[in-house]
């Protein structure tokens, strides 16, 4: 089996239940774009965690999810306000500027969080027709440096957006991955702390392809989604083997229970980091499934020469290492067997550590 190499969750296989999903789907001719018995129970299983009101739209991939929310919900002349470091601002390519014709403003955050005192400080140039109008907030749960919102900080920026009239977005990539941190329920996550849209990532945690968009309660940005996920070429005509996915991952806890797999090891290998803390220091908080630690500079090259992952941060040595859901404690203890021996420590001898 070839080595797990920890540069993305994304990297991962699909979940077997996930491919038995797909192949039971894959039987006889069904009607197309979400018209189907699939959609519709797929449909109906978010709505079991979420409520009645929950409205779900089923797309290809993460940029996409989240370039036609806000789309949805906003004008090409408001702005979203998000941190410096959100998916949305750096790793999109500009998707949501050239599709929406609008403004992202970032925001340098700590830990990769987003405040209320952050938002308020750009609520600038309120109804001059000179400047962009603010429009939305969007955060990423968990967070960019594998960071975790609590309830208490999700629930102040929805109250700072209902007091600014802006949208609340959520780039929920790995929103499983903070429910299970938290050990909450997506109705205490999202809709008890107003959020407005988010994305419910699929492909990070045990699917093939395929994001959801839900909207916890009726918003008036759900009437224009379908139209904003046509033009932006994320309706599936084959709806089926996307919602089916999200059948199978959202029955019986298969989301969380492969979203706690790869928290779990996120601490099992920062466990394995702590007798290394001469040479090697965590970045930031390890609270979902994201280890970020910097690393001697000059151990850097010979250690991707050997393991592939990326580096967050390359000029203070910042190394970002993802577990995923079908990490095993074996994967990490390799892994971390080779930052020791590249980047030892002084007269120390490693020790495993249990999850």
């Amino acid at each position: 089996m070839p080595d797990v190499h920890f540069a993305s969750d994304n990297n991962a296989g699909v979940h077997p239940d996930i491919l038995a999903a797909l192949t039971s789907a894959n039987q006889g001719h069904v009607p197309g774009y979400g018209d189907d018995e699939y959609t519709q129970r797929a449909e109906r299983a978010f709505r079991a965690l979420l409520g009645d009101d929950a409205r779900v739209f089923f797309a290809f991939n993460g940029t996409g999810a989240n370039v036609v929310a806000l789309a949805a919900g906003l004008r090409p002349y408001q702005s979203v306000i998000c941190p410096e470091a959100a998916h949305l601002a750096v790793d999109e390519c500009g998707a949501y500027e050239r599709f929406a014709g609008a403004k992202l403003i970032d925001v340098p955050v700590e830990n990769g969080k987003l405040t209320p005192d952050d938002v308020e400080r750009r609520m600038r140039g309120i109804g001059d027709q000179h400047h962009v109008q603010p429009g939305a907030i969007s955060i990423s749960q968990s967070t960019e440096v594998g960071t975790v919102y609590t309830v208490a900080e999700l629930r102040a920026l929805g109250e700072v957006a209902r007091k600014s009239d802006l949208l609340f977005h959520v780039d929920g990539a790995r929103l499983a991955n903070a429910a299970v941190a938290l050990g909450v329920d997506l109705r205490t996550l999202l809709l008890e702390t107003g959020v407005d849209v988010c994305t419910f990532g699929g492909t990070k945690n045990g699917l093939m392809f395929g994001e959801a968009i839900v909207f916890p309660k009726y918003h008036p940005a759900v009437d224009a989604l379908l139209y904003t996920r046509k033009q932006g070429m994320q309706l599936a005509s084959k709806m089926r083997f996307v919602a089916v996915q999200f059948e199978a991952l959202l029955h019986d806890d298969l989301w969380r229970r492969n979203a706690a797999q790869a928290n779990a090891m996120a601490r099992l290998l920062a466990a394995r980091l702590r007798d290394l803390d001469d040479v090697v220091q965590l970045a930031y908080p390890v609270e979902a499934n994201g280890v970020f630690a910097v690393l001697p500079l000059d151990a850097v090259e010979p250690l991707q020469r050997e393991r592939r992952f990326y580096m967050w941060d390359a000029q203070r040595g910042v190394a970002r290492w993802m577990t995923a859901w079908d990490t095993t404690e074996q994967d990490v203890h390799t892994f971390a067997d080779a930052v020791w021996r590249i980047a030892p420590p002084q007269k120390r001898v490693p020790t495993k550590v249990d999850a």
